[in-house]
């Protein structure tokens, strides 16, 4: 039987996680899981309730009845949250800060750690985030730790939001990535940082197809002696 393994992406926000982590599920026919989704999810209900972001009983709560489903169709992944599609609005900057704040709380890191594990037991998953490779999946078999330019992030965000029809400062988009950076890098809980055995990957001089390159040498390098990946086009 073929080997299924768990593999997880994190790094900063902008650097690229969020479009490799599908392409790279695709071509092994793993399931993708962006796990930031669930605390941008969160955020977006303390946004919606004006449920106080600092109080643990209120969010224990909120996380307690949060109904939170993904939808994967082709290249899509559709968020919904208690029956409406937030796919978009959780991308928002504000709710990009917000989830930093709501994921620093002890009581939702708990709540959706049980989440996050009970979907990737079986292995044969993509996942992406923060702490992936640290805290949810510190025995997963392949871990990256993808990063970029402070610049290149804000660039890349900047487009994201024109795509999706929104208009937004490229300045102020900068100015909230390098907050967010600060936040995340800081915080006492679950810190971002590359794992220990994680390949680190800089992805500000390179395309999306060069690092998935690099990333699917790694797994078939983990894979091996396995003959080849059932992925439908990787030699």
């Amino acid at each position: 039987m073929e080997r299924k393994l768990v593999i997880t992406i994190d790094g900063p926000s902008g650097a690229g996680k969020s479009t490799l982590s599908r392409l790279l599920a695709g071509k092994l026919n793993y399931i993708y899981i962006d796990s930031g989704a669930l605390y941008r999810a969160v955020a977006l209900k303390v946004q919606q309730t004006g449920a106080d972001a600092d109080d643990d009983e209120a969010l224990s709560r909120l996380c307690a009845n949060l109904a939170v489903t993904f939808h994967q169709e082709g290249d899509r992944l559709t968020v919904m949250l208690d029956g409406a599609d937030v796919t978009d609005a959780i991308r928002a900057p504000e709710i990009s800060m917000l989830a930093s704040r709501v994921s620093a709380r002890k009581t939702v890191r708990d709540a959706l750690l049980g989440v996050q594990r009970k979907l990737g037991e079986r292995g044969g998953i993509v996942v992406e985030g923060r702490d992936m490779g640290t805290v949810v999946f510190p025995d997963a078999e392949v871990k990256f730790f993808l990063e970029a330019s402070l610049e290149a992030r804000g660039v890349r965000r900047f487009h994201q939001y024109r795509t999706q029809g929104r208009e937004y400062d490229i300045a102020g988009i900068t100015r909230d990535i390098e907050k967010r950076d600060s936040d995340d890098s800081r915080r006492a809980l679950s810190p971002l940082k590359p794992a220990a055995d994680a390949l680190r990957i800089d992805s500000t001089n390179m395309s999306i197809e060069e690092v998935a390159a690099e990333m699917l040498k790694a797994v078939e390098r983990r894979l091996s002696p396995s003959p080849k990946l059932r992925t439908g086009g990787i030699n």
